[in-house]
């Protein structure tokens, strides 16, 4: 079995030279010249190694020179690694400007050509005149007024803040998804179709309104002639008209006016039957007028439902007498 001790001075001795002077705490010694370059030791202890010493001489006999040399290649890499990183991130971000000579200038009016290189930005500090088109691949920035001599035509335009103009001419649809707001006078050359409802704080004026329905909730205040108009109603000719008699009816199913010429021997009855050309919802007020002496002389009355009403008298009228009454049906 291997002696520790042993080992461990044949190290020591190994890392001596033959000239090598061991002090002691009493003063140098030197190397006799008669023993080989042996030392005597002193009389008194050598004193022992430093620690620092000690581990270093430890590290590089025992620690193996691949896994060192690994270490050394990793720590290498990574700094490597590090330096590319910082570097590509400076250069996007710190994008370097060009500015145009007069000679890029020249270029630019005779040719084709490309100014500049990937990522750089292009300062043209004097005013620029382009005669022909300028197509901009990208997005199009603009920090100042964007200022158009001429017509705009572009695809499509969203504005998200807000916006003034001065004259806005639309050739086909306009879509207003929000509220919209006229603050001056709105003309339509055209017709106006609002899908759901309207409401108007002023007067409303126009020189006709169609309307499908129209609801009032305040009075109706009517400065000219109310015309009511619609489809002529059908009529059919009472039993009562008698012999050769005829009736007729011009008008509306709102107003109108009814025309009976008696025959041979009438007799007292219904002698017209006036069908709306529109239904009623509900029986409607039907008020008849004689129009003449003859028509007042008679006791007439009025039979009506949704669909119809009945010029009628209690008494007998004359024979080949003309008889006339106005109407109007409310509903």
């Amino acid at each position: 079995m291997d002696n520790p001790n042993s080992d461990q001075q044949d190290e020591l001795a190994s890392l001596e030279a033959p000239s090598t002077v061991v002090e002691p705490s009493g003063g140098p010694v030197s190397a006799p010249s008669g023993n080989g370059g042996a030392v005597t030791p002193p009389s008194e202890s050598t004193p022992s190694e430093s620690p620092v010493r000690h581990l270093t001489r430890w590290i590089s006999t025992r620690l193996n020179i691949y896994l060192l040399s690994f270490i050394i290649l990793l720590v290498a890499s990574g700094s490597g690694g590090a330096v590319l990183y910082f570097r590509s991130s400076t250069s996007q971000t710190n994008v370097p400007a060009q500015a145009l000579s007069q000679s890029d200038l020249d270029k630019l009016a005779s040719s084709d050509v490309n100014v500049g290189e990937p990522k750089h930005i292009l300062n043209v500090q004097s005013d620029a005149v382009f005669s022909g088109n300028v197509l901009v691949r990208d997005s199009l920035q603009i920090a100042g007024t964007l200022q158009v001599g001429s017509n705009l035509a572009i695809a499509g335009l969203r504005v998200t803040g807000n916006s003034t103009f001065d004259d806005v001419q639309v050739t086909k649809s306009l879509a207003v998804t929000g509220n919209g707001s006229v603050q001056g006078q709105l003309t339509i050359q055209q017709s106006l179709q609002v899908s759901g409802g309207g409401t108007f704080l002023g007067a409303v004026s126009a020189p006709a309104i169609s309307a499908g329905s129209l609801q009032l909730n305040g009075d109706l205040n009517l400065t000219h002639h109310l015309t009511a108009g619609g489809s002529t109603p059908g009529r059919s000719n009472g039993p009562a008209l008698g012999g050769g008699g005829t009736a007729s009816v011009s008008g509306s199913d709102t107003s109108g006016s009814v025309t009976i010429n008696t025959g041979n021997g009438p007799g007292a009855g219904c002698y017209i039957t006036v069908n709306f050309a529109t239904r009623f919802n509900s029986t409607p007020h039907v008020v008849i007028t004689p129009v003449g002496s003859a028509a007042a002389g008679l006791n007439y009355y009025v039979d009506r439902t949704t669909s119809s009403f009945s010029v009628c008298a209690a008494n007998i009228p004359s024979s080949g007498t003309t008889y006339v009454f106005d109407y109007i049906a409310l509903d």
